[in-house]
């Protein structure tokens, strides 16, 4: 956060580009193929409703951005969408503002959550953020640590999808915007799930089953199954 101001202060001083994720083409313009791969894989058919993670900001923004320019060339015929942002508890100034009717945020200045990747206090495109959900009737929502990892095991039980914390708090989010019938069971809504729960294991330590630990042998492997009930 303090490298974003400081760069933004001199990007404004000298009249340069601050090369970060937001203006970097290769994330920003990148981060479209998440919603071009969507339509595309839909039959070239919108989805009612998307819904993404938030941090700096760029990713959400960028979604509303691609599905502009589907529009802009003809492949929809209107931009319906209406794109939804998730940000944890514990780090959600664009969610608190957007709660507030507020058209700007207030910083976080000590995030505490487990979606450490989540975890940006001053989002660089959070004012863009608020603008676009304004603009497609889209709602950005927070959710507590316990609902994200009980999202992370929700999808690693029904979908076989073992994801990041910030999947869980898109997943979360998913599931509390349904439960307030803000998304309809039958209306077409897609997911983000943006990282490999691998990176984040802590989270969820605690709160599963037991992992099983074997030397490299079968007969290590076979003697564990068995003692466990599985084979």
């Amino acid at each position: 956060d303090e490298l974003n101001r400081l760069c933004s202060e001199i990007a404004d001083l000298y009249n340069w580009a601050f090369c970060n994720i937001n203006i970097r083409p290769y994330y920003a313009e990148g981060s479209k193929t998440l919603a071009f791969e969507t339509v595309e894989q839909l039959g070239w058919i919108a989805p009612d409703h998307i819904v993404a993670p938030i941090a700096s900001g760029s990713l959400y923004t960028k979604v509303g951005k691609a599905m502009r320019e589907l529009v802009d060339v003809g492949l929809l015929k209107e931009q319906t969408t209406r794109i939804h942002g998730a940000q944890p508890a514990g780090c959600a100034p664009v969610a608190d503002a957007f709660g507030h009717g507020h058209t700007t945020f207030n910083p976080v200045r000590d995030p505490n959550t487990v979606a450490k990747s989540l975890a940006i206090g001053n989002p660089a495109d959070g004012f863009y953020a608020l603008k676009l959900a304004k603009d497609v009737g889209g709602v950005i929502e927070s959710v507590t640590d316990d609902e994200i990892i009980e999202a992370m095991q929700l999808l690693a039980s029904t979908e076989g999808v073992f994801a990041e914390t910030a999947a869980g708090v898109t997943i979360a989010v998913l599931a509390k915007l349904a439960e307030r019938g803000v998304i309809g069971r039958d209306e077409l809504t897609v997911a983000l799930v943006t990282g490999n729960g691998l990176k984040t294991q802590e989270a969820v330590d605690g709160q599963t089953s037991d992992r099983f630990e074997i030397t490299p042998s079968m007969k290590s492997f076979e003697k564990t199954l068995a003692d466990h009930g599985v084979l």
